[in-house]
Order: C-alpha cells, then sequence, then structure tokens
C-alpha cells in the first residue's frame, strides 16, 4: 500500500501522460494527452473526441499504457481504456480549453472521456533526497564493482 500511495503521489504532479495504443498497422502509437482527471487508484480520465483515431484504437485495442516523465521522475502504468460518453462525468470534468477541440463546449456532441483502469504500474523516483541517496548508492557500488541495492521508495513495481 506504501508504494501504490507513493505512485500516486508521484503521479499527481504530472499534467499530461503519453497515451500508448496499437494502430491499425500493428504499431505502438504514442501520443501526449492532458490528463482530465487522476484518482488516487491511478485511475484516469482524458477528453477526446469520439471519432479520433485513438477512440479506434482503443475500441479495437483497448489495453494502453501511459508514460509520464519529468527531468528525475518516471512512471508507467499498464491498463484498460474505454470511451464513454457520460455527459455528468463531462460536465463535472469540463475545462475551457477544451472548446479549442470542441468549439460548442460543454455540449459538444463528439465530446469523449477516455477512462484508464490501471491493472499495474512502475515508478522511477529520483527527486530531492531519492536523487541523492541513488548517487550515493551508485557510488559505493560502482566502487565495491556491484550494482546499486534497490530502494522501494526510488524504484517499485505496483499492483493496482
Amino acid at each position: 500500500m506504501k508504494q501504490q500511495k507513493h505512485l500516486y503521489e508521484l503521479l499527481k504532479d504530472f499534467s499530461t501522460a503519453m497515451l500508448v495504443t496499437h494502430s491499425p498497422d500493428g504499431h505502438m502509437h504514442g501520443r501526449p494527452m492532458a490528463i482530465a482527471e487522476l484518482r488516487p487508484d491511478a485511475d484516469a480520465y482524458f477528453v477526446t473526441g469520439i471519432n479520433s483515431p485513438k477512440a479506434a484504437e482503443i475500441a479495437a485495442h483497448p489495453v494502453v499504457t501511459l508514460t509520464f516523465q519529468s527531468s528525475n521522475q518516471y512512471a508507467s502504468l499498464s491498463g484498460r481504456a474505454e470511451i464513454v460518453q457520460d455527459r455528468a462525468l463531462i460536465d463535472r470534468l469540463y475545462k475551457e480549453d477544451w472548446k479549442i477541440w470542441f468549439p460548442q463546449g460543454r455540449s459538444d456532441p463528439a465530446i469523449s472521456l477516455i477512462k484508464f483502469t490501471a491493472q499495474d504500474g512502475e515508478y522511477w523516483d529520483n527527486a530531492g533526497a531519492q536523487g541523492l541517496k541513488f548517487v550515493y548508492r551508485a557510488a559505493k557500488a560502482y566502487l565495491k564493482g556491484e550494482t546499486p541495492a534497490e530502494d522501494q521508495k526510488q524504484h517499485a513495481k505496483v499492483d493496482l
């Protein structure tokens, strides 16, 4: 549970994620997405157009990956995505800047949400004291001809 909380604490500072889907030609396709909502269990919502290529990719292959990156913090989540058109949820999450893509605003019939349900995640946290601790462990291991010991505050796989 500590690892799940640490993962959420790390994720909540991100405003965007890379959403990776399966494209029709069989390749992986990633694109940046603004996070509309992130929940403590790592489930998330993103806005998209109902007729967008990513909506079609999700409908065909709902298993997706989200990745997050800053200069010294990284995370990935694996899970399932689905397209939802819950008008009450869209109204609650709506942001005025969505009007760039949806000129009719919150009532635009093309607005839909990607609901991401996380199944597992992994993080690498080298921020602040964690980064200094890693440098110390790495230097110590280097001098001994070893690899640095794992620290679950710095890196962990998390079942969600």
